[in-house]
């Protein structure tokens, strides 16, 4: 009999060993700058172009080389990770920080860190994901079901306060934005929020740290943080 169960409890992790986890990647906030110069022994001339240049595409191709056993999955709501990143290389020709956060479907952070590369942003996530997937996989994949089944239950029973879109924009823009201590993405940006209460901050090199505590209880909370320089 234990050798059934043994056998039984073997299948069950290796089936969501090889159905694995999905994962949203959200639109990123990214900078790319090139220029030029040149000039003569009387005078000096250059240029300097670029902009936004979204790196979401870039990130799916690395999560799948970095994380084979990772499906990336465009519907949010679907996805047991959603990924946030933020990369600033190139701005005035100095080489910037590759921040990273991930929540699980739960909503709790687990990484949010800063590295000097896009590979080895997307390797810290992956490293975070397949620790919290191997520590709550069955639970993940068991709750979908259930999910399904109590909507006829959930439909009689008392409206509950899920929580809210928070939209924060700053000035100047770029700024990073913290939630409750982690990393969640860059000004101006829109976060859901579970309700509650929060520690909003925004922060930029140069400026002072704009801070402040929200109560989130439902519909849309816009936050516009001047940020005042040191």
């Amino acid at each position: 009999m234990k050798l059934i169960l043994a056998v039984l409890a073997l299948g069950v992790s290796l089936a969501f060993a090889q159905d694995g986890p999905r994962v949203y990647v959200s639109d990123s906030q990214s900078w790319e700058m090139s220029g030029g110069g040149g000039g003569t022994s009387g005078g000096f001339g250059g240029a300097v172009h670029g902009g936004a240049r979204p790196q979401t595409a870039e990130v799916i191709k690395t999560l799948g080389e970095k994380c084979p056993t990772v499906r990336a999955n465009n519907i949010r709501e679907k996805a047991d990770y959603i990924v946030l990143f933020d990369h600033e290389g190139g701005k005035g020709w100095v080489r910037k920080d590759n921040k990273i956060a991930v929540f699980n479907k739960n909503g709790d952070s687990i990484i949010s860190k800063s590295t000097v590369s896009l590979g080895g942003a997307v390797e810290e996530a992956c490293k975070a994901i397949a620790r919290d997937w191997e520590k709550n996989a069955a639970r993940f994949r068991q709750e979908e079901p259930k999910q399904e089944s109590s909507v006829s239950q959930k439909s009689s029973a008392a409206p509950e306060l899920k929580g809210a879109k928070v939209s924060l924009s700053s000035a100047p823009t770029g700024a990073d934005i913290e939630i409750d201590g982690a990393f969640v993405g860059s000004t101006p940006s829109s976060v859901e929020l579970t309700a509650g209460d929060h520690v909003v901050v925004v922060k930029k090199s140069g400026y002072k740290p704009w801070e402040r505590k929200v109560r989130v209880s439902a519909g849309d909370v816009n936050l516009s943080a001047e940020l005042e320089r040191q």
